[in-house]
């Protein structure tokens, strides 16, 4: 299985395809002439750039703020075309490259054969930032400045919170069609059986 490197890429995002409430969310690196784009979960997309913000604290505390690091300017365009799925991520991980002052983002093709649910007692390790991909899954790889990766986490975020918005009772999403807000009238439609 491939891994899709890139080091530096051109453009590294987070996008969506479709309305509020219907959203498919991806991860786009461009570069070199290649777009890949891979699909996730928006508790993914959020979950990343939480940790993204949260590394780069780690690391400005730790070593300071990295020589020649500078912040990237903002990238609000859409999403480049065509947009063709290259897989769905099942595993984030993300590091720090001291020596190369890089922020490295990995995102694994789910697995597949393993299943839904993770086995407690399973006692392969989830191997990352290989060189090889692992078996029957492909990899995608970006290195970012740690400037390149908080504007990736800015977007990011900015592409959660461009949903539908909460209710302010309840907290679930307001659909564009009506909203039965169980701290009204104690009804949810999900309970039902």
């Amino acid at each position: 299985m491939p891994v899709f490197q890139f080091n530096p890429p051109e453009r590294f995002i987070a996008g969506t395809v479709g309305r509020p409430g219907d959203r498919t969310f991806f991860l786009q690196a461009v570069g070199e002439g290649r777009i890949t784009s891979v699909v996730l979960e928006k508790a993914q997309v959020e979950a990343l750039a939480t940790r993204i913000e949260e590394l780069l604290e780690e690391v400005n505390r730790r070593f300071g703020t990295p020589p020649g690091d500078e912040t990237a300017p903002e990238d609000d365009g859409p999403l480049e075309q065509p947009i063709e799925q290259d897989f769905r991520v099942g595993t984030l991980a993300l590091a720090w490259d001291a020596e190369a002052a890089r922020v490295i983002i990995e995102a694994q093709e789910i697995d597949e054969t393993a299943g839904e649910e993770l086995v407690e007692d399973d006692e392969d390790e989830l191997e990352v930032f290989a060189e090889e991909a692992p078996p029957h899954r492909d990899v995608l790889r970006v290195y970012l400045t740690p400037g390149e990766a908080h504007a990736f986490a800015v977007r990011a975020l900015k592409v959660v919170s461009a949903g539908r918005p909460d209710c302010p009772l309840c907290g679930r999403p307001l659909d564009p069609e009506g909203h039965i807000c169980v701290r009204q009238n104690g009804y949810r439609p999900d309970r039902l059986v």
